[in-house]
């Protein structure tokens, strides 16, 4: 989140992570990455990074997932659902509320490495659309963080400036690298910690980068 002369910001409710959620987002990433793997009889449950910067369709992931593992159709929803479930996590309600509660103040925006598919089931769940004015994903974007064009794209989505921006993420490498495009940021460890640095940041104390 940023706040600029002109009220402009630009914040990434994260928990952990990239958005206001108790789950790793890149963690369906992890389990459907390409493996190639000679074992027929214990192929790993792996399919589709490209699916992280859109690469590759909803689609195109099932049928991969079917014919690395052999598995029937009904099986691959199965198996696709338990994945979503654990991509979606549960919500942070104490940091949804409070992100809410500061529309009036800035703007308010979430960058995150996603997955084909994380729009709709996003939307769904948890109505990320009404909390923030932009969801940038790396899946449409065809970027994830840490590249630096993610943060850009981000800032210019919102039309803000890097410098009067506060992101926010759990990941020290995204940190590192929004730094690098000149955002303020902060790694976030816990809700007490996060909230007293976005206060800081509205109130206009010096930056602890």
């Amino acid at each position: 989140m940023a706040h600029g002369p002109g009220g402009g910001s630009e914040q990434q409710p994260v928990v952990p992570a990239d958005d206001p959620r108790g789950r790793d987002p890149s963690g369906l990433q992890a389990q459907m990455s390409p493996v190639a793997s000679d074992n027929a009889a214990a192929p790993e449950p792996r399919a589709v990074v490209p699916g992280g910067v859109g690469a590759v369709s909803e689609r195109e992931v099932h049928d991969q997932v079917a014919a690395r593992l052999r598995l029937d159709a009904g099986r691959v929803e199965a198996f696709m659902a338990d994945l979503w479930a654990e991509y979606l996590g549960t919500p942070n309600d104490e940091l949804i509320t409070y992100v809410r509660s500061l529309r009036s103040r800035c703007r308010l925006g979430i960058l995150s490495n996603s997955f084909v598919g994380a729009r709709e089931r996003e939307t769904a769940a948890y109505r990320f659309d009404e909390l923030v004015e932009e969801i940038v994903y790396s899946h449409e974007i065809g970027i994830c963080k840490p590249d630096e064009r993610a943060f850009r794209m981000t800032c210019a989505r919102l039309d803000v400036r890097p410098e009067d921006c506060l992101f926010i993420d759990d990941a020290a490498a995204n940190v590192a690298a929004a730094q690098k495009v000149g955002m303020r940021a902060h790694v976030f460890r816990d809700n007490a910690a996060a909230v007293a640095r976005i206060a800081a940041h509205l109130n206009g104390a010096a930056p602890s980068r």
